[in-house]
């Protein structure tokens, strides 16, 4: 909610600026509507052509993430650790193949029954589950390095992907002044028709073209762009619980001690979620 006020501040601060300062809303608030209707319009139409269905979904569904924030709170980031550390104990005490059913049924097992809310996030379980299936079924114990190397790749993608809204949000904020010029012109067409008219009523024909320039250029630095650049910001702090999984495997098959390990992982969570050193390892005592 955060951000929508910020939105309705600049609204108040640049209106609120022009009638102090003398200006009539009744030109702007005649022309508006349809002015917003052509560059509305246009920039929807334009995002269809330039986007497949998925990426337009998640355009309109980024919104809502943004409302909310990030999915994954300092909770989230314990349980990762802590889910993770587990999978790590049985491999190591057991090896791979204790872990089969586990990694194949996740929702059956008992280690990850034990965090309901990270299973319903297919992404997060996913990347564990693959990426202990390697160990499963590989004749000879993988390096890890390769194993990185295979996460790295899969994280990268998938951070690839879930930017893909934000930068269509983008580029709707980069398109909306000139199709606010556009709609500008057209404007200015009509008012060209009307030229044998008094200054009157051409002030005002005018006017009504000037609002559509006005409207492209604070509807992309007003609310476009911005809300762009937050949901880019929220996917990059969702990408960190990918690096606490990557951290925490290949760190256990590098032979690294376990408390390095797992202050490996909790350091590369960002500090408004980042659990403390305390909250770590004396909730993996209490497991």
């Amino acid at each position: 909610m955060l951000n929508i006020g910020g939105i309705v501040l600049a609204m108040v601060v640049i209106f609120g600026g022009y009638i102090i300062e003398g200006g009539d809303m009744a030109p702007i608030i005649h022309a508006a509507p349809m002015e917003a209707f052509i560059i509305g319009g246009a920039t929807l139409c334009s995002m269809i052509t330039a986007n497949s269905m998925t990426i337009i979904k998640g355009t309109f569904g980024g919104i809502g993430k943004i409302m909310a924030g990030p999915k994954f709170k300092k909770q989230d980031y314990m349980d990762v650790i802590f889910l993770v550390s587990k999978i790590m104990k049985v491999l190591k005490a057991e090896g791979a193949v204790a872990l089969e059913s586990h990694v194949e049924s996740p929702e059956a097992s008992a280690i990850f029954s034990e965090y309901p809310r990270l299973l319903k996030d297919h992404s997060v379980i996913h990347l564990i589950t693959d990426t202990i299936r390697l160990l499963v079924v590989s004749s000879s114990a993988p390096s890890a390095d390769s194993i990185e190397d295979i996460m790295n790749v899969g994280i990268k993608n998938h951070h690839h992907e879930a930017l893909k809204p934000a930068e269509s949000m983008a580029a709707m904020g980069g398109a909306l002044p000139a199709l606010g010029i556009v709609a500008c012109v057209l404007g200015v067409v009509k008012t060209m028709s009307s030229i044998d008219q008094p200054p009157a009523v051409l002030g005002a024909l005018i006017g009504s073209a000037l609002v559509g320039t006005f409207l492209g250029v604070l509807m992309a630095y007003s609310i476009a762009e911005p809300l762009s650049i937050r949901l880019k910001q929220i996917v990059d702090d969702e990408g960190q619980i990918y690096h606490v999984i990557k951290q925490i495997i290949v760190g256990t098959l590098n032979g690294h001690p376990m408390p390095v390990i797992i202050e490996a992982a909790r350091v590369s969570i960002g500090h408004d979620n980042q659990p403390s050193f305390s909250e770590i390892f004396d909730g993996l005592r209490g497991k």
